[in-house]
């Protein structure tokens, strides 16, 4: 064999052997290292826990609350007055700073001037006494010892008198400026937005007694009123919106925060109890109320029980019963979807599902059909395939997890794993090698299929005359 022969062999030899590496290469790839697809194991979870539709749990930003009547204020008057004329009736609706009643100014003015007439006879006194004083100091110190204590004792009365009758000017002079006051504010107002209720006339406050001379009850039949203690304050502010969750059914109503009560409440029922630990009392959490107005009170009762939820912003238009999945579960397969699910054997399989409706805030999507909450699923990846086991266990699991690449399977355009190469045994100039003959082939016949392959090259070199050992070569073919 001549030593072109020998390296055109040596060179299809190392061609097949590179063939045949490239190709395990990828069978190992395909199966994973080398083992078979049913050998690769696939972390699936329980499709229960992954739903995204979950009982009510009362978290940091819920709380427990009761339907109640509205507050009721009572308005009561100065008795000291005399009530005017009074500026509203029963079932009237009034603002917080409306006037409800008036007081005579004309009586106010004269109990002025009393006052002032009043602390202008103290300091008549006052005067008086000091003058007396004083003379009575200058007659003492003309008498013996005997007399003067006499005139001492008128002294001390009359000092006496005056620190009295200065302590009542202070007093008048406080009760003055209240009634000067009162001469440009002479009206009582509310104090809060509600319903005027309870209103008596003078003969009637004066014939009944006390000083309640009307009601007003804040606007809405109810109230809500919650509960929470200091570890979860923080969440609780005045204006805060929230929204109200019935525990009967769905229900649900938005509302705000419109005061907060922090004075320490009683635990007076099994629902507003938060104590932790033992009874000791540095171990109690201690609670405080506030109170909620929701935007309807339709559907809701007195003494209704319901859950308050902080407001963040969550959507509450949809909703969302049975199984609900984040769209990224959701792989493509044309115009299907499907999922990657624990088949009755433990094997992965393509589950095809029906897609219903979709919340694009949070994400996620409603599963209609073909899959129970029973059911176990993986999260897809390119390395996925039919027939691979499913675990639960992490420490199992053959497929890396969450490695989507750019060609995973929720495109719809692969079957999942890696785009491989088509490996087809041709040559770097395209020619194709066919393997299995070129197996059977002894080194002259290999020798023979490749100087064919490259027939046009040698019969160029032949016909230029430049090559002997392609002459030699074409007379053993023809051999």
């Amino acid at each position: 064999m001549t030593t072109k022969k020998r390296i055109c062999t040596v060179i299809i030899v190392l061609v097949i052997v590179c063939a045949v590496c490239v190709g395990g290469f990828f069978v190992w790839k395909k199966t994973g290292k080398g083992g078979s697809k049913s050998s690769q194991k696939v972390y699936v979870q329980k499709v229960s826990s992954l739903n995204t539709v979950s009982d009510f749990k009362l978290s940091n930003c819920s709380f427990l609350g009761v339907v109640e009547a509205q507050e009721s204020v009572d308005v009561k008057y100065d008795s000291s007055k005399t009530v005017d004329e009074i500026l509203v009736k029963d079932g009237d609706s009034v603002k917080k700073g409306d006037k409800l009643l008036t007081y005579d100014v004309e009586a106010i003015n004269l109990q002025l001037e009393q006052a002032k007439l009043e602390v202008e006879r103290l300091q008549n006194e006052i005067t008086s006494n000091k003058s007396q004083i004083a003379e009575l100091e200058k007659e003492k110190k003309n008498v013996d010892q005997d007399a003067a204590v006499s005139y001492t004792t008128q002294i001390l009365s009359l000092q006496s008198d005056i620190a009295k009758n200065e302590y009542d000017i202070k007093a008048k002079n406080v009760e003055i400026k209240k009634l000067e006051v009162s001469t440009k504010n002479a009206y009582v107002t509310a104090s809060i937005d509600g319903t005027v209720k309870n209103v008596k006339t003078v003969d009637k406050l004066q014939e009944d007694g006390g000083d309640v001379i009307m009601q007003i009850t804040e606007e809405g039949d109810y109230r809500i009123k919650g509960r929470f203690n200091e570890q979860n304050s923080t969440d609780i502010m005045q204006g805060v919106s929230v929204i109200v969750k019935s525990r009967l059914d769905d229900s649900t109503w938005k509302g705000e925060i419109t005061s907060v009560d922090t004075s320490p409440q009683k635990n007076s029922d099994d629902m507003y109890m938060y104590s932790y630990g033992s009874s000791d009392e540095m171990s109690q959490s201690s609670n405080y109320a506030f109170y909620v107005k929701p935007e309807s009170f339709d559907g809701l009762m007195l003494g209704q029980h319901v859950l308050i939820e902080i407001d963040n912003g969550q959507d509450t238009s949809i909703n969302k019963t049975g199984i609900w999945l984040y769209s990224d579960f959701i792989c493509k397969d044309g115009k299907k979807n499907y999922v990657w699910a624990k088949d009755k054997d433990g094997k992965i399989e393509k589950r095809y599902v029906e897609i219903g409706q979709k919340d694009e805030d949070n994400g996620d999507c409603e599963i209609k059909s073909g899959l129970e909450k029973g059911d176990y699923i993986a999260y897809p990846d390119k390395s996925i395939e039919e027939g691979m086991t499913a675990t639960t266990n992490e420490a199992d699991v053959s497929v890396p997890p969450n490695d989507l690449g750019t060609d995973d399977n929720s495109d719809g355009d692969t079957e999942g794993g890696d785009e491989d190469i088509a490996f087809d045994g041709s040559d770097e100039d395209g020619m194709a090698i066919d393997e299995d003959m070129l197996a059977s082939m002894t080194d002259e016949e290999i020798e023979e299929y490749f100087n064919k392959l490259y027939g046009e090259e040698e019969n160029a070199e032949n016909a230029d005359g430049e090559n002997a050992d392609a002459a030699d070569a074409d007379a053993a073919f023809a051999e």
